[in-house]
């Protein structure tokens, strides 16, 4: 199934890196080297490992710019989906390499996806639901607390939080059987 068409910024930056222009590079880095940086940090749960792998995701990305299918989803999921991959795979060669039973080494995979998922999500999900989550779960307001915060009625805050709870939901429920990374088409 096609997505919506994404923004024109994503298909614009898809032919500017296709053209070799360093300053698109520039510009996709600034855009979403934090995304993928806490992406991979929280998946590897190591700063120069993450370090590595968003640099990675960078080469890869000025290496193969006609690699990104605007039809397929948005340069933000493609993203996430590159530092999925590339992260999975540092965690299976240091796993292999430390001789990790390769039944657990799958359960830290697993583990790892789905919390990069749920930062996908809260990532992703609208800026009024990811305030009341970040008041209500971070800040440990309860729901009151949470509407006096954000200046909306307790009905509203309540909705937020329920709203935002079934999007996160979201990466928990997913099977293991189901290797998709956030966003952007099946794992290879």
């Amino acid at each position: 199934m096609v997505k919506d068409a994404p923004p024109r910024w994503d298909r614009r930056m898809q032919q500017r890196l296709a053209r070799g222009e360093a300053a698109a590079l520039g510009e996709l880095y600034d855009r979403f080297a934090a995304l993928v940086h806490s992406q991979a940090h929280r998946m590897l749960d190591d700063e120069e490992a993450a370090d590595q792998v968003t640099r990675e995701v960078f080469g890869y990305v000025w290496e193969n710019p006609d690699a990104y299918d605007p039809k397929l989803g948005s340069m933000r999921s493609w993203m996430a989906r590159l530092t999925h991959r590339h992260a999975v795979q540092r965690l299976r060669a240091t796993g292999a390499d430390g001789g990790q039973d390769p039944e657990e080494l799958e359960h830290r995979v697993r583990r790892a996806t789905s919390a990069a998922r749920a930062d996908y999500i809260v990532a992703s999900m609208p800026a009024p639901l990811r305030a009341a989550l970040e008041l209500a779960y971070a800040q440990r307001r309860d729901y009151r607390q949470t509407a006096a915060d954000l200046g909306v009625t307790g009905d509203e805050a309540r909705r937020r939080l329920r709203l935002g709870l079934q999007l996160l939901s979201t990466a928990a429920t997913r099977s293991p059987a189901d290797r998709t990374a956030p966003g952007y088409g099946p794992t290879p």
